[in-house]
Formats: C-alpha cells, structure tokens, sequence
C-alpha cells in the first residue's frame, strides 16, 4: 500500500532535464499522498457532486436543504410533544423544541453550504 521512498539521483550532464523530472515525480507523490488523506479527488472519485461535496444539480440542493430544516423541525416538534405529553406542561417544551428544531435545521444548512475543510486544532 505505501510506495517505499527512493532517493533521485541527478545524472551527469543534463541537470535541467532531472530538475524536471524530480519535479514531476513530486507532483505525482503529493497528488497520491493528498489522495490517501482525502483532500484531493482522484479520477476514479470524480462523481455526480459539485465542489464541496454538493450535489450538483440547483434542484438537488434545495431539496436537500428543504429536507434538512423541515426534519429538524419535525423531530424537534414531535420530541417536544411527547414531552409535553408525559409531563403534562403542554404547550412549553412543544414550543421550546420547534424552536431547538428549526435552529438546529438552520445549522445543518449552513454546514451543508459551507463544510468543515480540515480538524479543528
């Protein structure tokens, strides 16, 4: 799986044509490397999503954006309801969990439009 490093030897004589070649070996190493963490695409990954990992169609996204705040909000409704039921505060915590569902709703669209690059430090 991991390539063994090997050391470049520059020849002789025609040092401009080895720089080159050093060169494009790096490239090709990096671009390997960058795709073993995940941060590059490579050819055989290349699918159907934009840039971000978006869907690439403007239909998509905003079905799935739809989709993302109407189930936060449902979740957060019927988790409040259930609430309200048990405990018998009705309409208290039906309020207080419409209102968690839709901020959380918002909050995964915003992450949807603007993801996570790398960890957190």
């Amino acid at each position: 799986m991991n390539a063994p490093l090997r050391a470049v030897q520059p020849s002789g004589g025609g040092t401009a044509g080895a720089r080159v070649n050093e060169r494009d070996d790096f490239d090709e190493r990096l671009k390997q490397a960058r795709q073993r963490q995940g941060l590059e695409k490579g050819a055989d990954q290349a699918g159907g999503d934009g840039a971000k990992g978006l869907p690439s169609s403007a239909l998509n996204i905003g079905m799935r954006a739809g989709i993302e705040v109407v189930s936060a909000l449902i979740a957060g409704a019927g988790l409040g309801w259930l609430l309200d039921r048990w405990l018998g505060s009705f309409p208290w915590l039906f309020m207080v969990f419409f209102v968690v569902g839709g901020v959380a709703g918002v909050m995964n669209v915003y992450r949807l439009f603007n993801p996570r690059t790398g960890a957190r430090k």
